[in-house]
């Protein structure tokens, strides 16, 4: 057998070493889903309202099928993609032999709704989340989602989930009212450190005005989306943040990996001419992001030459700091088997697939076989 198993007598389930953790799985509930989890006054409102925004994959620009994989809709009444842990299982856990995987519903992202209504939807985001799929599977882990605009409500659902060890991050969105890493939003981060979680935004959330302009084309919008996460990381560090928080851990997602080393290089060379003006910046910006930040794979680069992007890792020093994402059931998904190139060697291929992960997480290094 490929894969290391370990039994001390009989009776005792086999073990396996973790291989393969996918750090980007996408669900989402529709309305109705969702609505079993809320109070009936939350109920009739969304009823007779409706939400201020529309679910993130109808936003302009998209790309047919509200950008997912044909396959992943699936043919049951009253599904849409991701809503389905049955077709996630087969498609992805079981085809893939993934060990873990990390469940990012971005339904919770979308919190413009007055502040009541918004705690109670993303109350029952994380209430769908456990009860339908957590609850579904050993290998899924969950993310808190949070009312972001309103920060004591958002730390109030991640002290509620803070003992259920299966929510493992708390989920933003990389883009927000305020830049991320404004004051307004440090509760939200000094509350996730505070019980041992990092915070992951992902690419998304309703402030789609990128300095020039709103995208017009779907290449401006998924190429952008790097952009735009420079500029909420340069935001976190230019703005004391990770000084103010020194246990905070940030998970970038879905936003690429190769610009981090010029990122970089720009921020300390600037620092070096600007430091009156960041009396907050005790260190160099890079010694912060190499402290305190990861990054996804999805969508990772993938130039002609392979060997350009492992010096572009090398360059920024992330060999620690990469996390496996296939980003399902997205129509660009990586396929585990194909994503990264060989010319990353071994070694760097088991960090980012599970080491990296099981370190930042704290899962086990090994599960049941059949879990």
């Amino acid at each position: 057998m490929s894969q290391l198993e370990a039994h001390t007598d009989a009776g005792v389930a086999m073990k396996r070493a973790v291989k393969l953790v996918d750090c980007d799985v996408h669900a989402q509930a529709t309305e109705p889903m969702l609505a079993k989890y809320l109070s009936a006054p939350a109920r009739r409102l969304l009823e007779r309202y409706g939400r201020r925004t529309p679910r993130v994959t109808e936003w302009y620009p998209r790309a047919r099928n509200a950008g997912m994989r044909v396959d992943a809709w699936p043919d049951k009444p009253g599904h849409i993609w991701g809503s389905d842990p049955e077709t996630m299982r087969a498609q992805l856990l079981d085809e893939f032999e993934v060990d873990y995987a990390v469940l990012e519903v971005l339904s919770g992202q979308d919190c413009y709704d007055h502040p009541d209504f918004a705690a109670e939807w993303n109350s029952a985001v994380n209430e769908w989340q456990a009860e339908e799929w957590l609850s579904f599977d050993s290998r899924l882990r969950g993310t808190i989602a949070v009312p972001h605009e309103y920060p004591d409500l958002a730390v109030a659902e991640i002290q509620r989930r803070a003992a259920d060890d299966r929510f493992v991050a708390v989920l933003l969105p990389a883009s927000a009212a305020e830049q991320l890493g404004a004051p307004k939003y440090w509760p939200i981060y000094e509350a996730a450190t505070a019980c041992g979680r990092p915070v992951a935004f992902h690419t998304g959330g309703y402030v789609d005005h990128r300095g020039a302009g709103y995208p017009s084309f779907y290449l401006d919008y998924h190429v952008g989306n790097g952009i735009v996460m420079q500029t909420q990381l340069t935001s976190m560090v230019a703005g004391g943040m990770f000084e103010a928080i020194p246990g905070l851990r940030v998970i970038l997602t879905e936003c690429g990996v190769a610009w981090t080393a010029a990122l970089i290089w720009s921020l300390d060379a600037a620092w070096e001419l600007m430091r009156e003006d960041h009396p907050r910046l005790e260190r160099r910006p890079s010694e912060y992001i190499r402290e305190h930040v990861w990054f996804t794979t999805q969508p990772i680069e993938e130039p002609d030459d392979p060997q350009h992007l492992v010096w572009a890792i090398e360059q920024a020093r992330l060999g620690d700091r990469l996390l496996f994402a296939t980003d399902y059931p997205h129509w660009d998904f990586d396929s585990p088997k194909q994503a990264l190139p060989r010319a990353l060697g071994d070694s760097l291929r088991r960090a980012i697939l599970c080491e990296n992960a099981l370190a930042l997480y704290g899962l086990p290094r090994e599960r049941a076989v059949g879990e």
